[in-house]
């Protein structure tokens, strides 16, 4: 790995900032997963009765995520000692070796046909009635998890603006999160990480953060965290994986809303 961001060699590098960083990280594997849960189980329940919810929501998500995003730049920038080549931000140095090339023409087939299934309208429809009936301890509005991730997806012009800037948003911030600023500390916190172990690290984190959109989602965003920090490893920056993961949530911008699920089903008596 030629292009390879030179990591910080030590939490020290963080100076006075290090409690804070080491602080965001851990909110970032523990906290985000239960943020995202609790925001989404409510979207869900508002969904139902207001005609807004996917805008209020989008919106929503962009002052979360810019502001923790600010908040990690912040802390950054309180340590002098790490680089900004430390934590991706450069052009690129180096190209991808050839198992990351494979892993991303890989993950580019998914997800073309994810989305070629989505466009031909097979996901179409509310889902079965025995789908709905809900856990212990789950709100009466709780969809399986599939059909819950769906229902974000924007079906009016007005929604599809406002999720374009979601799109960019989370191309931007969760690679600079998750990516730049997280494997930054863990590199800090254990020296001398073998660049697979950074990758799996980084997989687990980006996948539990999805923890909402249930096992399947947590899987794929897995994969996907993991092939994204494979690219920034071999490449040395962030700018690649940032284009590369907002092209993959753009796409959703090419799905019909009549191929979508309806998700505005009334709520059971």
């Amino acid at each position: 790995m030629s292009g390879a961001p030179d990591l910080p060699a030590a939490l020290a590098d963080f100076g006075a900032a290090q409690l804070a960083a080491v602080i965001i990280a851990v909110y970032l594997v523990v906290g985000e997963p239960f943020v995202g849960y609790v925001l989404h189980r409510r979207f869900e329940g508002r969904l139902r009765t207001d005609p807004a919810a996917r805008r209020s929501f989008y919106r929503r998500l962009l002052v979360l995520e810019w502001g923790l995003a600010l908040v990690a730049l912040v802390v950054w920038l309180a340590a002098p000692e790490v680089s900004a080549a430390e934590v991706g931000l450069r052009w690129p140095t180096g190209w991808p070796g050839v198992g990351t090339w494979l892993a991303v023409v890989v993950l580019g087939l998914l997800v073309l046909l994810t989305t070629r299934a989505l466009r031909s309208g097979a996901v179409a429809g509310p889902p079965p009635e025995t789908l709905r009936r809900t856990r212990p301890g789950e709100a009466r509005h709780a969809e399986p998890p599939g059909h819950s991730t769906l229902a974000l997806l924007p079906r009016s012009r007005s929604e599809r603006r406002l999720f374009a800037l979601v799109g960019v948003t989370a191309g931007m911030c969760e690679e600079w999160l998750y990516r730049g600023f997280f494997l930054a500390v863990v590199a800090a916190l254990a020296p001398g990480l073998p660049a697979l172990v950074l990758v799996l690290v980084a997989a687990l984190a980006f996948g539990v953060a999805h923890a909402y959109q249930g096992l399947a989602g947590v899987v794929t965003t897995g994969v996907l965290g993991g092939v994204l920090a494979g690219v920034y490893l071999d490449t040395g920056s962030l700018l690649v994986p940032v284009l590369l993961h907002a092209a993959i949530d753009l796409r959703f911008l090419f799905v019909p809303s009549s191929a979508l699920p309806s998700a505005e089903t009334p709520e059971r008596a």
